[in-house]
């Protein structure tokens, strides 16, 4: 990719990275709402986490994709409809009276977002040199990381003066400076090939990533042995199956996977999946445990999520210098550990728990999670060489967004399993179902420890796997 030519490359990144912290924070700021939205627009949690699942199901559908929209289209094409169409989202769930409209307003919101995310780092390997793009990864980890993190004390902000269609009117004017900065600011990096599109690709791609999101929702609502989400979860296996042999076999594949076959790469990607789905798990889990457990007002809830938001901005912005300084292998290890320390102190908690306990363990898992986010994506990405590094991106942030649908959706069928199970009820029996929630979210810690000790402080190869392989083949 070239990169002399781009003189301010920050410049550039400007309009990109406020599109893109707009689409994160809509990740997590309606959790703190979702209570008060359960009685105001007359649904079960099961149902109302669909305006969580719902968004990111659109990101995953889009994601796979975006690899192929930017062959066809420029990138201030893509930017510029992406930024619009948000603004139409936002406006629809502002003005939504019903639940319906309510996710069909999300829904669009997730479509943008599906095309801002992969843009982002695309931009960044376009525009940055190898030996900046450590402390570039850092200020994208600020901005993806700190936004769902500050999303519940804004929203509770302004639930606490306001109505929570506020939330989306909010959003309306940051997109507007996005979309004048962009229009003004935003170059092309990527070249228009125009090349043929493979619609069953697609339509595999739409069911495989769709059907698990789907299947993981359902299950909040009518268990993990339903007919309909069991039929669901299997659809999404098979899709992906032939989906994956698919761009595999293709010679011009509309995702190439064969970017797995650099072990960094791989190793890095699952890495920030485990991270992505400890952040929404617990992001998703804590103001209701906040509201429902521990009775605390909607305002105040937002405030005691801050410090944890801040912690994370911090951290986020530093990551990616620290990583540039000392590698991933030793940054990713603390921070799963961390993650692992606050989720177990999450667990151990009760309807009389200090306030100061549970913004404790909140902001030892927002040291964590970000301490390793920014070095595994950088760890992972650095592999990649090629044309296959533009799909690098696309694939890492498609996993991401899909693992954080599925961990929100195995939280919430925890978190009623965990209801069910408990003899008690109101706040009590709430706070048992958390638990079983949070256990989830310590389960990824755990596997997260696990895998950074894969993480090597070598610096990845610049040579394709397979290339060596087919070069040694000639050779002989």
């Amino acid at each position: 990719m070239q990169t002399k030519s781009h003189t301010n490359p920050t410049l550039i990144m400007i309009g990109l990275l406020l599109g893109g912290f707009v689409g994160m924070f809509s990740e997590t700021a309606l959790n703190i709402a979702l209570p008060q939205l359960e009685q105001q627009l007359n649904v079960n949690t099961g149902t109302i986490q669909w305006l969580v699942t719902g968004y990111l199901l659109m990101v995953g559908i889009v994601l796979p994709l975006s690899s192929m929209l930017t062959k066809h289209f420029t990138t201030r094409q893509l930017i510029i409809f992406a930024l619009i169409d948000f603004m139409v989202g936002a406006i629809i769930s502002a003005l939504a009276g019903s639940f319906l409209v309510l996710l069909i307003g999300r829904m669009i919101q997730g479509i943008a977002t599906g095309l801002i995310l992969p843009l982002i780092f695309i931009v960044l390997l376009a525009v940055y040199p190898p030996q900046k793009r450590g402390a570039a990864m850092g200020l994208v980890g600020l901005v993806i990381m700190f936004a769902p993190a500050v999303g519940p004390t804004l929203a509770g902000l302004i639930l606490g003066l306001l109505s929570w269609h506020w939330i989306f009117w909010l959003f309306v004017p940051l997109l507007a400076i996005a979309l004048i900065i962009t229009i003004i600011f935003m170059q092309n990096v990527a070249e228009v090939t125009k090349p043929k599109v493979d619609a069953l690709s697609i339509v595999l791609s739409s069911f495989g990533f769709g059907g698990l999101v789907v299947g993981a929702s359902l299950a909040g609502d009518r268990g993990w042995g339903n007919p309909l989400v069991l039929g669901a979860l299997i659809i999404g296996l098979v899709a992906l199956y032939f989906y994956g042999y698919r761009q595999l076999h293709l010679e011009t594949p509309i995702l190439n996977l064969r970017a797995f076959s650099f072990r960094n790469f791989s190793i890095g990607t699952v890495l920030v999946m485990i991270d992505f789905g400890i952040i929404m798990s617990s992001m998703y889990l804590l103001p209701m445990y906040w509201q429902k457990g521990l009775v605390v007002p909607v305002a105040l809830t937002g405030v005691l999520m801050l410090p944890g938001g801040v912690i994370n901005a911090v951290v986020s912005a530093t990551s990616g210098r620290l990583f540039d300084n000392y590698g991933a292998k030793y940054l990713t290890r603390i921070g799963f550990g961390l993650s692992f320390i606050g989720a177990l102190m999450l667990i151990f908690t009760t309807t009389h728990s200090g306030y100061w306990y549970v913004v404790l363990a909140h902001v030892i898992i927002m040291i964590g999670a970000p301490l390793a986010m920014s070095p595994a994506q950088t760890y992972g990405l650095n592999a990649l060489r090629g044309p296959v590094a533009a799909d690098g991106s696309t694939i890492l942030n498609t996993l991401q967004q899909i693992l954080g649908a599925l961990a929100t959706a195995i939280a919430t069928s925890l978190l009623g399993i965990g209801q069910s199970a408990s003899n008690a009820t109101g706040a009590t029996a709430f706070v048992h179902g958390v638990h079983y929630g949070f256990w989830f979210t310590l389960a990824l810690a755990v596997l997260g420890s696990c895998l950074s000790f894969m993480v090597d402080g070598k610096p990845a190869k610049s040579v394709d796997p397979l290339a060596e392989k087919q070069s040694a083949a000639t050779a002989h």
